[in-house]
């Protein structure tokens, strides 16, 4: 038995891989939030923009993944700026709460969206479709789509978070006042980062929604924000590593446990709790495994017997 036997036993088939490369790819648009300091759940709205915005140029308007994928990013960052001004003067809890409730419009305004341009046009609208959402979309997402977009912007992250940009995301999550003392502007780099994750978050969902082939606006409500914060904190936001950790990992538990689909919920709400408690690091925590690695060194090294010394003749 290969090793691809292997993952398929423990319910990992090449569908369930493709699924865990999205979520990696959403664990990282929440990655640069958190990593400026900004608590934002707004990435299921966003993921939603762009499931809609990539299908129905692909399926109405007949047009190639890469035109969708382009589009949905495009139309997500658009809409991220006017909301990013106002609501990232936020902090904390209340920029939480506020980046749900955007989820929520999102949800709603895509739920009504035909009735609205319906009224305004004069004209029956079907995009959206209301509450049914939208079916039959056709399957071009590739596993090589989705290796080949994480390699590209883990890469772009890795190279900006070393770059001045990237110093001055580190300076405001440590001390925003500081940094903004320091000369750094606040206001454009909270947005940029803001645009940014939007811009992955709409990638993620126009690459999930060309796998689902049905989409629904409940699908993009706060359960999916809540997923895609758990990414995050199971793989931890210490390194670049841990949301595509941690994507992958909470999208292959359930799988390999073989648990129902209707407590995926509430295994991910306790898993995020015991994480928060016990490993704040997260899975990909350097310092968990370094101070891991030398206790079993140290224990190694005690365990070996003294070399004994020569006697002298």
């Amino acid at each position: 038995m290969d090793i691809f036997d292997f993952f398929r036993s423990i319910g990992i088939t090449p569908i369930v891989f493709q699924f865990m490369l999205v979520n990696a790819i959403l664990g990282l648009s929440i990655y640069l939030t958190l990593y400026t300091g900004m608590f934002s759940l707004a990435n299921a709205g966003f993921m939603g923009i762009g499931a809609y915005v990539g299908v129905i140029l692909t399926q109405t308007y007949d047009q190639p993944l890469l035109v969708g994928l382009v589009g949905g990013m495009l139309i997500a960052g658009l809409i991220a700026v006017p909301i990013g001004l106002p609501v990232l003067r936020l902090r904390d809890i209340y920029l939480a709460i506020a980046t749900i409730g955007f989820g929520e419009v999102v949800r709603i305004f895509i739920l009504n969206f035909d009735t609205l341009a319906t009224t305004l046009t004069g004209e029956r609208v079907r995009l959206t479709r209301g509450a049914l959402g939208i079916s039959g979309i056709p399957v071009l997402t590739q596993t090589w789509h989705l290796l080949l977009f994480i390699v590209v912007i883990s890469y772009i992250i890795y190279r900006m978070a070393r770059s001045r940009f990237g110093r001055s995301m580190a300076a405001i999550r440590q001390d925003e006042q500081a940094g903004a003392n320091m000369g750094i502007n606040v206001v454009l780099t909270k947005n940029i980062v803001f645009i940014l994750s939007a811009m992955l978050a709409a990638a993620a969902g126009v690459f999930n929604a060309h796998l689902v082939r049905t989409i629904s606006p409940d699908g993009y409500g706060f359960r999916q924000a809540v997923d895609i914060l758990t990414y995050a904190v199971l793989g931890g936001t210490t390194t670049l590593a841990g949301p595509i950790v941690g994507g992958l990992t909470m999208t292959a538990l359930p799988e390999i446990l073989r648990i129902a689909e209707q407590f995926r919920g509430v295994i991910n709400g306790l898993i995020l709790m015991l994480m928060i408690v016990y490993l704040p690091g997260g899975l990909v925590d350097p310092a968990l495994w370094r101070g891991l690695y030398q206790r079993l060194f140290r224990r190694a090294s005690k365990d070996q017997p003294e070399p004994s010394a020569e006697k002298s003749t």
